[in-house]
């Protein structure tokens, strides 16, 4: 580019005899000696308001390490990448190469300033081996495996030896020879209710029972309500005897039930009738 150094000391020295010749093998930032004798500025100015005045030949040969629109567009073509950033060059020239890019290849194209951040969306397609008895295990609650129906599978990820493998929970602890331990989730719900606490429970009780019919409902001894693994529990507000605060717990097993009876009993329990 001839901005500094070697080269443009050596620059100086030759530039006023027509016998000499510069070949510029690439592109030139705008504003640089290389651009300006590029087109066709003989007069320079140069440090100490001196000017230079430029009598040698100046030619352009294309033998740069970027690559050029073209190059870009015939990597694009060969790679199929799902984004492509523009990093380097001239903002109007990279504004034409981004519409161009977009419009022949549908892809998104951003050429982002300097210190500024840009995401990207991706989504990696990661092969993961299932254990026989996680899929034997899927098969007994009646889900067959359909290619043209992704479902969601709890299990465990096991990454090992640069692979990955589904097991069931009680193979991973198996494995890897880890004690289980249980993470339970609670949630607080306040909801009227003038009834004694253990008239509520049995009401929350008899208006899940009629609601959940294909989950198991069930009235403890200690005055609780579980479903599945939901643990409900009530007890008289501290300040106001008629709110009643619950408290709603569950594993992650039944993260998505649990999430439901708290919605359900938030929105407290149906009139008693007489």
């Amino acid at each position: 580019m001839l901005h500094a150094g070697q080269s443009l000391q050596i620059f100086r020295k030759w530039a006023g005899n027509e016998k000499n010749m510069v070949i510029m093998p690439g592109y030139c930032v705008q504003g640089t000696v290389g651009h300006k004798i590029l087109s066709g500025q003989r007069k320079l100015e140069m440090e100490g308001r001196q000017t230079l005045e430029v009598k040698m030949q100046v030619e352009y040969m294309s033998f740069s390490a970027h690559a050029d629109a073209k190059g870009i567009m015939q990597l694009i073509r060969q790679a199929e990448p799902h984004s492509v950033l523009l990093v380097h060059g001239e903002a109007k020239k990279m504004e034409f190469l981004k519409q161009k890019i977009e419009q022949e290849f549908h892809i998104s194209c951003s050429m982002p300033a300097n210190g500024e951040t840009v995401t990207l969306v991706t989504t990696p397609n990661i092969p993961v081996d299932i254990s026989l008895g996680l899929l034997k295990k899927e098969t007994t609650l009646g889900l067959l495996p359909d290619s043209k129906k992704p479902r969601l599978m709890h299990g465990t990820l096991i990454m090992k030896d640069n692979s990955f493998r589904l097991v069931s929970p009680e193979q991973a602890l198996k494995e890897m020879g880890l004690g289980e331990h249980q993470l339970r989730f609670t949630c607080r719900v306040h909801i009227q209710d003038a009834h004694k606490e253990q008239e509520t429970v049995l009401r929350i009780y008899n208006h899940l029972k009629s609601l959940l019919k294909d989950h198991s409902v069930q009235h403890l001894p200690d005055g609780s309500v579980m479903v599945e693994s939901i643990l409900i529990q009530a007890t008289a507000h501290s300040e106001d005897p008629g709110t009643k605060v619950l408290l709603v717990s569950w594993t992650y097993q039944d993260e998505d039930l649990g999430s439901y009876l708290t919605a359900l009993l938030k929105k407290g329990l149906p009139q008693a009738t007489s």
